[in-house]
């Protein structure tokens, strides 16, 4: 299958292939549900903090600008940012990893798992088309959502998924630009956001050198910490940007122009999209920072502890007594394994109906 072709044909289009696939993934109701759903801080904490959806489109646009530069394909970088975290469950990772506990717990083995989630979103549960299920994406674009964080290959994902995709092979260069842009996006919001809600400081991130590093070019501006909004405005731009060039300036020297045409890599050879090792490093030990001081701050920790349960209580209570499912689940049973069903429709779920929900089946209102 050729990467532009899609499943089913469909009438021509004005459009290229894969900014059809764009524009149907900006669509979907997936898609805005992103909206309500956690990157670090819930939803209601406030206004001003990222949500999966702020986060996606803050991915496209690093992944659009460093595909343009290098003279790759724009619009398939594009389609698979905006997708890449459409299976994301509400309360962010903490969510995921709870659901896959549940499932494992009973039983299933297969667990859940928000690549793959995202991959079956646009593929399988997304209905837009009466004579098939999904958004009839192109080869390359599922590819990519399926395939743009390495590994690859996963132990419960099928054997037809392996005979279509090929797990054994990188996906395109665009798909790999997508994963590094997503690094470069949590990073740089994610310390803007923790320092904004006060739960960090700057002065709690200069252990890391390539933090004392952008202070440096944002004081050379003469701005200081006084000037707190411009301040982590100018620090998550300097940031974006020195690691942006970084990537471009090594990208350069290992795409050839068989890579524009998507190439393939084997998945033991390097991956020709990166860093150099130092900065490498540096990120490395910045997000380690970042885990100790603000993703394991007790704030953090017990929002996240209530999302959990709250994921927990959903799924037991579904399992249990399958009737409060909604009718478009509740007619899936008999078609469909229960447990996935309700898998589906938790990860499915912002925060706030997941919260609601909650309260409404355990008689917290």
């Amino acid at each position: 299958m050729q990467p532009h072709e899609r499943f089913y044909e469909i009438d021509g289009d004005f459009r290229s292939p894969y900014a059809r696939d764009r524009d149907r993934i900006i669509h979907s109701a997936s898609f805005r549900k992103l909206e309500y759903k956690t990157q670090v801080f819930l939803n209601q904490e406030g206004d001003f903090f990222r949500t999966r959806l702020t986060h996606s489109i803050e991915v496209s646009q690093i992944a659009r600008s460093i595909t343009s530069t290098l003279g790759l394909n724009e619009a398939l970088a594009e389609a698979i940012a905006l997708a890449h975290d459409l299976g994301h469950t509400p309360f962010g990772h903490v969510g995921g990893d709870t659901l896959d506990e549940c499932l494992k717990k009973d039983g299933f083995t297969n667990g859940f798992e928000h690549n793959f989630q995202s991959f079956r979103v646009v593929s399988l549960l997304e209905k837009r088309y009466k004579a098939f299920n999904g958004l009839n994406l192109t080869f390359a674009t599922l590819e990519g959502i399926l395939k743009h964080s390495y590994p690859y290959r996963k132990s419960f994902l099928p054997r037809s998924i392996n005979e279509k995709f090929n797990l054994d092979t990188h996906p395109t260069i665009e798909a790999m630009i997508v994963d590094r842009a997503d690094e470069i996006a949590y990073t740089s919001h994610d310390i803007d956001d923790g320092i904004n809600s006060g739960l960090i400081s700057f002065d709690d991130l200069k252990e890391s050198e390539l933090v004392c590093e952008i202070l440096e070019k944002v004081k050379a501006e003469g701005i200081t910490e006084d000037d707190d909004e411009m301040f982590r405005y100018r620090f998550s731009s300097h940031f974006i940007n020195h690691l942006v060039y970084s990537l471009l300036k090594f990208s350069r020297c290992n795409i050839t122009c068989k890579d524009v045409q998507s190439a393939r890599y084997d998945s033991q050879s390097v991956i020709p999209i990166g860093l150099e090792k130092d900065l490498e490093t540096k990120l490395k030990k910045l997000k380690k920072i970042l885990f100790q001081k603000l993703y394991q701050h007790k704030n953090i920790v017990t929002k996240m502890y209530a999302g959990k349960q709250a994921v927990i209580g959903l799924y037991n209570g579904l399992m249990e007594e399958d009737k409060m499912l909604p009718e478009i689940c509740y007619k899936q049973l008999g078609h469909k394994p229960k447990h996935r069903i309700i898998a589906d429709y938790i990860a499915s779920m912002s925060d706030r109906h997941a919260i609601t929900f909650y309260k409404e089946m355990y008689g917290k209102i």
